[in-house]
């Protein structure tokens, strides 16, 4: 009985203060369901809609677009132009073409300032394409073993100097390549051809003589010219090779040759027909080094020994001071044929490079 009281103070006491804590809910719930509610999500912050950081976010995006307006403008002009000298070689050429009595694409001579003009492309396009391709006969081999030895060989300074000095052969101009291969590389030259000659004679491409500005002279310069070409991108292409598939050759007990040709090779295949065919663009492309060592004849003769051969750009070069003006037009159509054939090349390069994309994506 006397702990009653006692009880019932405390009790008060509790639920006094449980009224004053549902009060204050109550007044809390109240300020809550007053305060507006935002509709505002990250989205629209990261657009600039709201946030400290949406201004900036809103000029990054901004720049963006202008970036991508900027580059997509830069590879429409570059098609335009590209479709604007076609018209224009076009243009020029289909007067000289029909004036033309012979067949431009089979007749060997080449006679467009005659009344009347006799020209063909024959004997122009086989010694352009003959020439480049003996050039990347011997650039190929030689640029492949070249990158191999700095990219995986030579020392990283060794490696790196030498890769410097091969580049620099890239900005020596044409012309000094072929005064050198006019004035210093013919002798070695025709001594070379003389001994293929005298041993290899039965082999249709060693025929006789004379030796001197030649087809083989014109593929040798042509093959110093795009070597550091070939080198140089294979060399990068070989060091992007993935460091844990050239450890797991090793590691399966492979040799250092064995790891190249199973996965330095195959990684950078690639890459190397890009670098092959860049180099036959400008070995089809030459022109000064080429009307410097070819000896300006119009035949189509597979003997590359004997002075003789021509190409398209070297005739272009050797021929345009004097030509009227169908023989200009004639030249402007033996460029549009070579026009044609780069890009001919070009495609089947990326046509190439899009089929062995498995091996850079296998890789990656």
């Amino acid at each position: 009985m006397g702990e009653t009281p006692h009880r019932s103070a405390h009790a008060g006491t509790g639920g006094h203060a449980v009224t004053q804590g549902h009060e204050r809910s109550a007044g809390a719930s109240a300020r809550v369901a007053e305060a507006p509610v935002s509709t505002r999500t990250p989205h629209d912050d990261d657009h600039g809609l709201g946030g400290g950081g949406g201004l900036p976010r809103a000029r990054a995006f901004g720049a963006e677009r202008a970036f991508r307006g900027v580059t997509l403008a830069a590879g429409v002009t570059v098609l335009v132009v590209i479709a604007a000298i076609a018209v224009f070689l076009v243009a020029k050429a289909v007067p000289a073409l029909r004036a033309n009595s012979a067949n431009f694409w089979t007749f060997e001579g080449w006679f467009p300032n005659d009344d009347p003009p006799t020209f063909g492309i024959g004997a122009l396009a086989f010694g352009t394409l003959l020439t480049a391709l003996l050039a990347l006969l011997v650039a190929v081999p030689v640029a492949l073993g070249i990158a191999l030895y700095l990219s995986h060989y030579a020392p990283r300074r060794l490696g790196t100097a030498l890769g410097f000095v091969i580049d620099l052969l890239a900005a020596v101009p044409s012309v000094v390549f072929g005064l050198w291969g006019r004035d210093y590389l013919v002798g070695p030259v025709a001594d070379l051809s003389a001994w293929l000659n005298q041993y290899f004679g039965w082999i249709p491409i060693f025929g006789d003589g004379p030796y001197g500005n030649s087809i083989l002279l014109g593929s040798l310069v042509l093959a110093i010219m795009v070597l550091p070409i070939i080198t140089s991108l294979s060399r990068e292409v070989f060091l992007q090779t993935p460091t844990a598939n050239e450890e797991a050759a090793i590691a399966l007990g492979a040799t250092r040759w064995e790891m190249l040709r199973t996965a330095v090779l195959p990684y950078g295949r690639p890459g190397i027909i890009a670098a092959v065919m860049l180099g036959l663009g400008r070995a089809l492309g030459e022109t000064i080094a080429l009307a410097l060592t070819l000896g300006s004849t119009y035949a189509i003769s597979f003997n590359i020994l004997a002075n003789g051969g021509n190409s398209i750009a070297a005739n272009i070069a050797n021929r345009f001071a004097e030509a009227n003006e169908t023989g200009r037009g004639a030249l402007i159509a033996s460029g549009l044929v070579l026009f044609a054939i780069t890009l001919v090349v070009n495609i089947t390069a990326r046509a190439i490079i899009y089929r062995r994309r498995e091996f850079t994506e296998s890789a990656a």
